[in-house]
């Protein structure tokens, strides 16, 4: 279990397919975005259960990152479940205390990543995203199937870890306070107040811009190497100390899950995501912005 990367190839899970400790999630998605003109824009949380049902990696089942995940109660869209919610669908799922977990969306993108951070969040440490995700499974011609596989539930204890989630009120300190180094996860346009979804643009004061999808190479939708992604985070302005506290943050908290995978993986220590992110941020009017 020590020895579980948290990134893992097509090749290594094709290996690994089978082995009984090992459960494979599909939680692939979309957010559709429209554009409403003036600089506005409508975004639309979608699950793709549909397509893991006409095809899907062997063995794997389907986690709605829409609903399974979340808390049906919070006024903030798409926050995370509550530790029994969470507990009672990773037990359905067969998840318990010595399960492997691999997550893939459709390029091993902010889906996955979201499951990871929930994983580690909630204490079980043994996930991996599947690097390049179902594309790249299927254009290697791997195996597929539309069979859904039958599990035995398991026990799954949650053991939250707070430090990994950060409310409103903890990033408006730190921003005011200088005490964590803010990243921002959204494309230029958002960061900048361009482009604006609800009420309010721009962003955090303080925060600094480093878009998810810039992680990933556009062709393979594979991440980029670590000394790309060293390079990536460096421009980005995050501190080189891998004690430094860095809140991440997006529009609902799963973008922000990307640089928070990086930067685990570049053996960063003290991370967090600002879960309500500016789904919260951008409503609230007692919180400041910069443009």
């Amino acid at each position: 279990m020590e020895d579980f990367d948290s990134l893992v190839s097509t090749a290594w899970l094709a290996e690994h397919l089978e082995e009984h400790d090992l459960r494979v999630l599909d939680v692939r998605g979309y957010v559709k975005k429209t554009d409403l003109g003036g600089g506005r824009q409508r975004a639309e949380y979608l699950p793709a259960h549909e397509e893991y049902e006409e095809a899907h990696i062997p063995g794997s089942l389907y986690v709605d990152w829409t609903a399974d995940i979340t808390d049906p109660d919070d006024p903030v869209p798409v926050q995370i479940a509550p530790p029994e919610r969470f507990a009672d669908l990773m037990s359905s799922l067969g998840v318990g205390e010595d399960t492997r977990v691999v997550a893939y969306d459709h390029t091993g993108g902010q889906f996955a990543t979201r499951l990871w951070w929930a994983l580690v969040y909630y204490g079980h440490d043994a996930v991996a995203v599947l690097d390049g995700g179902w594309r790249k499974w299927v254009s290697e011609g791997r195996p597929v199937t539309g069979e859904v596989p039958r599990v035995e539930p398991a026990r799954f204890v949650p053991r939250p870890r707070p430090e990994w989630r950060r409310s409103a009120e903890e990033v408006l300190e730190a921003s005011r306070g200088g005490r964590a180094f803010i990243l921002d996860a959204r494309d230029e346009g958002q960061y900048t107040g361009a482009v604006r979804r609800g009420r309010r643009g721009g962003h955090i004061p303080g925060a600094r811009n480093l878009h998810s999808e810039s992680l990933f190479d556009p062709g393979s939708g594979t991440f980029l190497s670590q000394e790309e992604l060293r390079e990536r985070v460096r421009r980005a302005g995050v501190p080189e100390e891998k004690d430094a506290e860095v809140v991440a943050y997006c529009n609902g908290g799963v973008a922000a899950t990307v640089p928070l995978f990086v930067l685990h993986r570049l053996g960063y220590r003290n991370l967090s995501n600002y879960d309500g992110s500016w789904n919260e941020w951008g409503e609230r009017e007692d919180l400041p912005t910069e443009p």
